[in-house]
């Protein structure tokens, strides 16, 4: 099969367009011949070195795909061949990646992909859309009438915190970082956008929330200044982190405690398969009435995987702002 492939870690020119063996699904796996993947920034990390997991080499690069069921392993209850499927957690500790003709995903971690809704769509509601809804419902069990700031309105998460709030019944808040993105943030249901780069976010969010400031602070970016995160998010509120291994910010003890605030943290590939495959039965049924749908900023074929790794760079490391949504790449 063809696959995108890196045999050691490093920049984007590690990448290799080539044949590796088909893989043979083992018991409890299905073979998915793949339609669609989509890029996160926990893959380029991967690729470059900066976060250590289990890497099997040749290392098939990627986590999310979409696509058919062409065979099933010993054991196998839930799919059958035909199959239209979905998934993520591939590319994951020590698991084998998706930019692939074909991918043996674990069957636990593949959902149904329902009618009407394409690969493409598919793959890119994967990761980020797990993500964004164990952020908002298992970690803080978010309630209609609530306020939600995310930060990044238009990101691979930021976008569908900003419509899974809004389908929730959730008055939504978020930053952006030009004037287009405003625009792009305004289509998905946000209340108030901000341009981060022209205007005063924190006082902005006072005043749009009569100065109580919001319920739930979703933060997809490494925290910095948590004095100002503290100020703008209301008393008895909650806080929502999942990005920046390496952060280590200055911690305002006394005004978190006073105002009876919660912290909370997950990484996505931490969460048991249950609450993943929970989140995924919500996205399916959130997808398929069309009140979810990813913001894909760039698409690639399997050819041209180092092209969309180059992209991953220098919007997560290089902060280049020339990306909203996700990198989709269409193996078919």
């Amino acid at each position: 099969m063809k696959a995108a492939y890196l045999e050691t870690t490093g920049s984007p020119d590690v990448i290799r367009v080539g044949e590796l063996p088909t893989p043979t699904p083992k018991p409890g796996q299905v073979l998915v011949k793949v339609g669609s993947a989509a890029l996160n920034p926990v893959d380029a990390y991967l690729r470059a070195g900066l976060v250590t997991m289990p890497m099997p080499m040749p290392f098939i690069t990627g986590s999310d795909f979409a696509g058919t069921v062409t065979a099933v392993g010993d054991g196998v209850k839930r799919f059958q061949i035909g199959d239209r499927v979905w998934g993520s957690n591939q590319g994951l500790m020590g698991r084998q990646g998706t930019f692939a003709e074909f991918v043996a995903p674990d069957e636990e971690y593949c959902y149904q992909t329902f009618a009407g809704v394409t690969d493409e769509t598919a793959a890119a509601l994967a990761l980020t859309g797990i993500t964004a809804w164990l952020g908002l419902f298992y970690r803080v069990n978010l309630a209609a009438g609530e306020t939600v700031f995310v930060n990044g309105g238009t990101g691979g998460v930021g976008s569908l915190v900003v419509q899974m709030a809004k389908a929730a019944g959730a008055k939504v808040i978020c930053t952006v970082g030009s004037d287009e993105k405003v625009e792009i943030a305004r289509s998905l249901g946000a209340d108030t956008v901000i341009n981060y780069k022209t205007a005063d976010v924190m006082q902005t969010v006072l005043d749009a929330t009569a100065g109580k400031g919001v319920d739930v602070f979703y933060e997809t970016q490494p925290l910095s200044d948590i004095d100002k995160i503290v100020a703008m998010t209301a008393p008895f509120g909650r806080i929502v982190v999942m990005a920046g291994r390496k952060a280590r910010p200055e911690f305002p003890n006394g005004p978190f405690y006073v105002k009876g605030l919660a912290l909370f943290g997950f990484a996505m590939f931490n969460i048991s398969t249950e609450l993943q495959r929970k989140a995924a039965d919500a996205i399916n049924e959130l997808a398929s009435s069309g009140k979810l749908k990813p913001l894909i900023g760039a698409r690639f074929a399997l050819e041209h995987a180092t092209d969309a790794h180059r992209l991953q760079d220098d919007n997560t490391l290089g902060k280049a702002g020339t990306l909203s949504g996700k990198i989709v790449i269409n193996v078919e």
